[in-house]
This record gives structure tokens, C-alpha cells and sequence, in this order.
């Protein structure tokens, strides 16, 4: 099996890009980050603490997440409910981090990433996957971005969505989960040594994937399944 790894901050582009590369290489994608978000929503919902390790430990006993692709589609289960829509916010967004950093919950869903990457080729973006997760990946991606470009990606997928946010609300939000995220103990957000960076501030989603499918093409040595950008 194959395997890409795509880390990043939040904003950077991860999503969009390994979604097209999945899609013209015919493999998963795998969104990590969606994970952690059901996990918050599912804390938030039993009213524990993001810091109550114990209380968390106890609860995801009785807890089941599931990826299901629907017409092609990632979606999220969170014991029987599909939350992809309700995942994405900037309350969970920030509640994701929050959980991230706990021990119990990336043990929780570490077997179920490296369980994928086992059964399937694979493209899997998040913050640890070429550091932790899969450390042996085939092709690994670091993508970042400056924190104003951003700001001003989420802002407008908030708007989008019809969701009512503040650019300056998600510009210090996005800040402190970058911060929460490069600072913690467990699998901190880094370049892995053997990971090529692109910077995909000056980008269009179009041209980040472009650039990101010419390094898989040339590392991996194969075609894609979809010759359509």
C-alpha cells in the first residue's frame, strides 16, 4: 500500500489539496482532523472538561467514530450520527485542539488512522502524520501559509457556510491553536525531516495541488487514475 502524509496549520490548505491529490491518484483520503473534531463535539456534548483526562478516558468507552465515503465523500459518525457538518465551526475547532493534546484521545484514534493506512492507499492530512502516525509514509507534505492568508481562507469558508464570524475573532483564534498545537508535549506540529515544504500563501487551491501532485508523481512513479485537475 501507499501512503502520503500531508501536515500543516490549521488553514494551510490540507483538506483541499490532499482531497484533489486523493481523487487524481484513485487513493482514501483521510482527514485526520476531522477525527479530533468529532471527539471534541462528543467532550463538548457530555459537558467534560478538555483538560479532564480521566473523565474523557472513562466516557470514550461508549463512544464510536466512523469514516463512511459517501459518493466519494468523507463523513464523520459519531455513534451513529454523521456530524461532518456539525464538526465545523470555530467553537470545535478550538475544542479539536483542546482534546488533541490529551494522550487518551490520540491513543483512541491512533489504531483507527494507522488501521486505514494498512488496508488501503492512502492520503492523510492532519498535524502529526509524517512525524507520528506515519512515519514511514511513501511521500510526505508540509504545507504552511502566513497566518493572515489564513485567517482570511476561514473567514470566508465561515461566511460561505452562512455562519456568522468576525475576521479578528478567527485571526486570534487561529493564533492560539497554532500555538496550542506547536507547544504541546504530545505529537507537536513539525516539518518531518524528510517532508518538502510548500508555502502556499501566494496560491490558488488549484495551483497548491498542482504543485503538491508533481512532487507525488515524481516520488512515486505512478499515474493517476484521473488525468482531470
Amino acid at each position: 500500500m501507499k501512503s502520503i502524509a500531508i501536515d500543516g496549520p490549521s488553514g494551510s490548505g490540507k483538506s483541499t489539496v490532499a482531497k484533489a491529490l486523493a481523487g487524481r491518484l484513485g487513493f482514501i483520503y483521510v482527514d485526520t482532523g476531522a477525527l479530533y473534531r468529532a471527539l471534541g463535539l462528543f467532550a463538548m456534548r457530555e459537558g467534560i472538561g478538555f483538560c479532564d483526562s480521566s473523565a474523557l478516558a472513562s466516557a470514550l468507552r461508549r463512544v464510536k467514530i466512523e469514516l463512511a465515503y459517501i459518493d466519494g465523500t468523507q463523513r464523520i459518525i459519531l455513534s451513529g450520527e454523521d456530524v461532518s457538518e456539525k464538526i465545523r465551526t470555530p467553537e470545535i475547532s478550538m475544542a479539536a485542539s483542546d482534546v488533541s493534546a490529551l494522550p487518551v484521545v490520540r491513543e483512541f484514534l491512533f489504531e483507527l488512522q494507522q488501521d486505514m493506512a494498512r488496508r488501503y492507499n492512502v492520503v492523510m492530512d492532519g498535524r502529526d502524520i509524517g512525524t507520528v502516525v506515519m512515519p514511514a509514509a511513501d511521500v510526505k507534505i508540509f504545507l504552511t501559509a502566513s497566518l493572515e492568508v489564513r485567517a482570511t481562507r476561514r473567514y470566508e469558508e465561515y461566511l460561505a457556510k452562512g455562519q456568522s464570524v468576525c475576521y479578528n475573532d478567527i485571526l486570534r483564534e487561529m493564533a492560539q491553536r497554532d500555538h496550542n498545537d506547536i507547544t504541546r508535549d504530545i505529537a507537536p506540529l513539525c516539518q518531518a525531516p524528510d517532508a518538502v515544504l510548500v508555502d502556499t500563501s501566494d496560491n490558488t487551491p488549484d495551483q497548491t495541488a498542482a504543485e503538491v501532485f508533481e512532487i507525488v508523481a515524481s516520488r512515486l512513479g505512478i499515474e493517476p487514475l484521473n488525468q482531470e485537475a
